[in-house]
């Protein structure tokens, strides 16, 4: 950031300058439009609206319950909620006093929500479910302090209900009193050695991520976001909830992925926050109810096929008689169930099928594609609305410079550039040079100003949810099991992770069960859904690997191409939509 920044759609006497702070921001929300509505959330009975004024009052009430826990600025505190306006309330509430919130993945396993609390030495910790605390209670010896929304668990004096915890008022939401360039977040990701690393962001890495956003990629107070990707992701937190302060729209909780069509249709957002995984549901549906070769799908075909060509400027004459049926026959109803007042989709976290992107682009839906990681806070480069190319991953975010290097790694830097990873000094290192380029691991080229993604320099599988698995770790882990005499991770863009293996066993559901036991150490998103099961083992001889004994991973998913197509085909035949 360089000298005085106001966002277009923030208006706040309160100008933000290199020295602002994600507080900073959040205030000048409260005071630009107090009376307008911030939140929705389903309380098990009706949808409740909060104002940005009275966010800012029980942020208040939130403070002065932290201050009794005797914090100093910079102590961490954990949180593990599903999206809901309470994380934001504790959130807000941290940030103002100027602690470090430290977000837990909602769904993981004690153990490893255990290895981050201690990791970041964080003091206290707000869970959903307290039924999970006494399975984590041994493990996380750092917490001096466990708040539960609900399920209090028995016994335990560090343990409160979230009513009990909070008193009946607290005074003005206070400002934060750290510089913009301290620590505000440790995120923890998960890299190549199988345990998470904790990415340290300041104030400045996200607000000037938020700002370069607000600029390449506009929001509106009179935008309607609905949150169902996890708030523990920096995708969701700065494309989604610090993004809409700094615009001033609303953020409805939705209640559920099970009842995510429902809430979508039901609370007509303008702008959604997806990862490809959500469009792949939403295609596997389609194409159950649209039969190959069918009249409904050679309409469904035409749809798509032209409104690409209108995309791409190439219409014909005919394409434009064409359309407005085509539209109304078939696109329309697709924005129907998306709530019919979408202008705008942002699909980030893992690479978007050139495919999908043909289907639903094709049907009119405004979708862009963007690029980041965690350690960028995330963002660093879109598609703009009016400059949109689905192939690439778009031009870089102003005040970001990006490049690549000799082998053709796309190298980054910028104000959003993360602080480093906690306590991993040669791991900072090994990825940020002598010259502040921080190396993202993905291989690209570069035309005409955009980037492009070509593959990845990093032995790391992206699932299509944007959670990252190390093959090798899982790999060596399931060799343990002498059932499996080779095996091979598969899953990039896949919603779940697949196994090529070579065994005696024959029944592959068993392989998967085996395959599963050992992979109890690692996050709960590191689970085998499907197993193919080779007939022979991988050699030099056959060309599957390599003359130090390294399987070639590229050429066994070429050649066993079929085997791993038949097991997603299972999944997608089983999968519900969206």
């Amino acid at each position: 950031m360089t000298g005085a920044i106001r966002p277009g759609q923030l208006h706040s006497p309160m100008k933000l300058t290199d020295d602002s702070n994600l507080s900073d921001l959040f205030l000048a929300r409260i005071a630009e439009t107090p009376d307008a509505p911030a939140y929705r959330q389903y309380t098990g009975e009706n949808w409740v609206d909060m104002t940005w004024g009275e966010v800012g009052r029980e942020v208040g009430r939130w403070q002065a319950a932290l201050r009794k826990e005797n914090l100093r600025p910079g102590d961490r505190v954990a949180v593990c909620l599903r999206n809901r306006t309470e994380w934001v309330l504790f959130d807000q509430a941290a940030i103002g006093l100027g602690l470090v919130t430290v977000p837990l993945y909602f769904d993981d396993r004690p153990e490893n929500m255990a290895f981050c609390i201690n990791d970041a030495g964080a003091r206290v910790l707000f869970l959903e479910n307290g039924a999970i605390w006494p399975a984590m209670r041994e493990q996380a010896k750092t917490i001096e302090r466990v708040v539960c929304l609900n399920a209090i668990p028995p016994d335990d004096t560090r343990a409160l209900a979230l009513q009990h915890w909070l008193p009946p008022e607290g005074a003005a939401p206070a400002r934060s009193p750290a510089r913009a360039d301290d620590l505000v977040t440790l995120v923890y990701t998960s890299g190549t050695t199988g345990r998470p690393k904790g990415v340290m962001l300041s104030h400045k890495n996200i607000l000037s991520n938020v700002l370069a956003a607000m600029k390449a990629i506009p929001s509106r107070a009179s935008d309607r976001f609905v949150s169902f990707l996890p708030l523990s992701h920096m995708f969701e937190r700065t494309c989604g909830y610090y993004t809409a302060i700094c615009c001033g729209g609303q953020t409805v909780y939705a209640r559920g992925i099970s009842v995510l069509a429902d809430d979508i249709r039901e609370q007509q957002p303008t702008v959604l926050i997806a990862v490809p995984r959500i469009f792949e549901r939403i295609w596997g549906r389609m194409q159950e109810q649209m039969p190959a070769g069918s009249p409904k799908r050679r309409l469904f075909d035409k749809s798509v096929e032209v409104g690409w060509r209108r995309f791409q400027g190439k219409a014909g004459a005919m394409d434009r008689l064409l359309w407005p049926v085509l539209r109304a026959l078939v696109a329309k109803k697709l924005y129907h169930r998306l709530g019919g007042r979408i202008r705008l989709i942002i699909v980030g976290g893992a690479a978007f099928s050139p495919d999908l992107a043909r289907v639903f682009i094709g049907l009119g839906l405004p979708i862009i594609q963007g690029y980041g990681l965690t350690e960028t806070a995330p963002i660093l480069c879109a598609n703009r609305e009016h400059d949109n190319d689905p192939a690439s991953i778009g031009r870089p975010l102003e005040g970001i410079e990006m490049r690549l290097d000799e082998s053709g790694e796309i190298l980054a830097r910028g104000p959003n550039l993360m602080l480093g990873y906690w306590n991993k000094p040669e791991a900072t290192a090994a990825v940020i040079d002598k010259d502040g380029w921080f190396h993202t691991g993905d291989l690209g080229r570069v035309r005409d100003g955009r980037f492009y993604i070509t593959g990845r320099l990093k032995d790391v599988i992206v699932l299509s949810n944007g959670e990252k698995v190390s093959p090798t770790d899982v790999e060596q882990a399931i060799l343990m099991d002498p059932a499996f005499e080779q095996v091979m991770l598969v899953g990039e863009g896949r919603p779940k992770l697949g196994l090529i293996a070579v065994s005696s066993v024959e029944s592959e559901a068993e392989l998967c069960e085996r395959a599963n036991r050992q992979l109890h150490g690692f996050p709960g998103y590191t689970r085998i859904h499907h197993v193919a099961r080779i007939v022979g083992p991988w050699s030099i001889e056959n060309g599957l690997l390599t003359p130090t004994m390294k399987v070639k991973r590229g050429e066994i998913e070429r050649r066993f191409r079929a085997e791993i197509e038949a097991m997603y085909r299972r999944d997608l035949r089983t999968a519900g939509g969206t």
